[in-house]
């Protein structure tokens, strides 16, 4: 007869997740690196006794805020190359809810994250039970169903031999390259406590490896040859390029090939940013250099990208041909692209080999180094310091921030108009050292994800740039790096509201309204310093006054051991006006505004130019 072990569903939970060990070149490590945990009465008595028991089997890490450990959670996985996860447990109802946010988050980026809210009593004897959401209608509805459109696998766990079946589909939903996302098992908080006989080898040290699917021979062979027919080719490369490790491959591919190679938000860092066939950015937030290649292309083939609205430019921007080379079939299937199915650096692997000899037209190449060569004497114009005392631009702060970081440091930021500023004018150094949130734009991610991010590479400094907006949103895991240990460079650019969103406003015809806090409706002005507040969280922090002194302060910050904020003020008006593509934004068809009906001309003659037109 098998030996069993008599737990708790909860113990039994904690004791499998522990046994879960990923193999990375060939290095066996836990796979779960941990679990972040709020805990409240739907969580405390289950998983609270079965993570104390566990310890450093299984590590626990407490935060200030649910949604700021779950984009914790989230960073770290990106960060991690989707090579390891985090868990992150809550009780029933608020704290679940607050999950939720960033559940969106790791769904959108396809990230793999384990979320285990507390749940109701299964056997509903005390209910309502305290943060229950009760439907009229549903008595089987609960506050976790909200993770449903959210979560990549979901499940309720109200019997503690469910988990037998639902542990290794979660695992199976992490793991895969394909369905990578975010799993969610609510777990009835009667049901954690309850004990079962496991089958002991249930608990058994198991080692996992991230497939590489290999691509279909056909498909390459298609595509080889439509790049030998190609005139201008072109590869954008996404988030799937990183995680599948294919950087190097794609480094190899691009010289030798002499195909250029524009990067969405995701994929930023697949090149180094000096790489001779890197154009940098592309789409709406893109260099002119990347955009001008997109539109001359003949062949367009995206690595690892799901072809969001930002890097086609709202389908506007691509003219050539389009292939897909992905290990998802929903992805490589968009806007009519022919795919090529597989692993990203397999598939470049095959291609280059059948390539072999062959090199895209000079003249295209020669096109593509003028444009970089011209791109870049722009890059210089708008990153350079103001030389009068106004203030300065987004374009400005990053420019003294690239100039006076490791080059092995991380940046981080998520939303406003960071990413743009970022996604256009910062130039990686290295892989990884560029960390956006850009597939869900989460205000709030940034200082949480910079937390996630020093988690999974402590030797790197990592610096989050973030907006007064963002800032004030979600800032409490400051407090939680200083507790763990984990230095943060936290830059604040205070332009005294929501500037991205104020900018677009302005750019559809309407008014400056509800925005920036002085359009905002107000009796008086919020004087914040955000350096004080930093402070009062446990970190060194400095507001300067200009570029020179955020210079002088970011050496102060490398050197220091401790979270340290800098405070800067920018102007809210000021964007970088090289680059950029057409975003679909629509515009009030009807309006009294002049300016409103001149901007709804101007998007419908937009309309006419996206390439799924008839």
């Amino acid at each position: 007869m098998a030996s069993t072990v008599r737990l708790t569903a909860a113990q039994a939970l904690v004791r499998y997740l522990s046994a879960q060990f990923i193999d990375i070149d060939g290095v066996e490590m836990p796979y779960f690196a941990g679990v972040w945990a709020i805990f409240g009465h739907g969580n405390v008595a289950g998983l609270g006794e079965a993570l104390h028991a566990a310890g450093d089997a299984l590590p626990t890490y407490r935060a200030h805020n649910e949604q700021a450990m779950a984009h914790a959670a989230i960073a770290f996985a990106k960060a991690s190359r989707r090579r390891r996860a985090m868990a992150c447990t809550s009780s029933i109802g608020p704290g679940a809810l607050n999950m939720v946010t960033a559940a969106g988050v790791a769904h959108v980026n396809r990230l793999p994250v384990l979320f285990l809210p507390g749940d109701v009593f299964a056997s509903r004897r005390p209910d309502p039970v305290l943060q229950q959401v009760e439907g009229f209608a549903d008595a089987t509805v609960t506050a976790n169903d909200c993770f449903r459109p959210v979560s990549r696998y979901f499940d309720r766990i109200q019997r503690p031999e469910q988990i037998l079946d639902s542990l290794p589909r979660a695992m199976a939903t992490l793991l895969d390259p394909a369905t990578c996302g975010p799993a969610t098992l609510a777990f009835c908080q009667d049901v954690q406590t309850e004990a079962a006989d496991y089958p002991a080898g249930f608990f058994e040290r198991r080692v996992r490896r991230i497939r590489r699917p290999a691509p279909d021979p056909r498909e390459v062979d298609e595509l080889a040859e439509r790049l030998r027919a190609a005139k201008a080719p072109l590869i954008v490369a996404g988030g799937g390029v990183l995680y599948s490790g294919a950087e190097t491959e794609l480094a190899r591919f691009a010289a030798e090939v002499g195909v250029p190679v524009a990067e969405t938000q995701a994929g930023r860092g697949a090149l180094a940013w000096d790489h001779p066939m890197a154009l940098g950015a592309v789409g709406v937030t893109g260099t002119s250099a990347a955009n001008e290649a997109a539109a001359k292309a003949d062949l367009i083939i995206g690595i690892g990208t799901r072809l969001q609205d930002f890097t086609t430019g709202s389908r506007a921007l691509f003219a050539g041909g389009l292939v897909q080379i992905n290990v998802n079939a929903h992805d490589a299937a968009k806007q009519g692209a022919e795919a090529v199915i597989g692993d990203a650096q397999a598939v470049l692997e095959v291609l280059r080999a059948r390539l072999t000899g062959h090199e895209a037209p000079a003249a295209w190449s020669e096109a593509v180094r003028q444009s970089v060569s011209a791109w870049n004497r722009d890059w210089d114009a708008v990153t350079a310091a103001p030389a009068d005392n106004a203030l300065p631009s987004d374009a400005q702060v990053i420019g003294a921030v690239w100039r006076k970081t490791a080059k092995d440091a991380v940046v981080v930021c998520a939303a406003g108009g960071l990413p743009g500023e970022l996604h256009k004018l910062w130039r990686p150094r290295a892989p990884g050292g560029y960390h956006l949130e850009y597939g869900f734009s989460c205000m709030g991610y940034e200082v949480a994800g910079g937390l996630g991010v020093k988690m999974a590479d402590p030797a790197r400094d990592v610096v989050v740039m973030v907006g007064d907006g963002s800032y004030l949103m979600l800032n409490s895991e400051i407090a939680t790096s200083v507790m763990l240990g984990l230095k943060l460079t936290v830059v604040v650019l205070d332009n005294r509201g929501f500037g991205c969103i104020n900018r677009l406003q302005q750019s559809v015809g309407a008014a400056p309204f509800n925005n920036l806090l002085a359009d905002a409706r107000h009796v008086a002005m919020p004087r914040i310093d955000f350096a004080a507040h930093a402070a009062s969280l446990g970190a060194a922090s400095e507001k300067v006054d200009d570029i020179a002194g955020l210079e002088a302060a970011m050496g102060r910050a490398r050197a220091s051991d401790h979270t340290y904020v800098i405070v800067i003020d920018t102007d809210p008006d000021i964007s970088t006006d090289a680059g950029g593509a057409w975003w679909d934004v629509a515009v009030a068809e009807v309006s009294e505004r002049p300016a409103v009906e001149a901007a709804r001309a101007a998007y419908e003659a937009h309309l006419k130019t996206r390439r799924d037109q008839p």
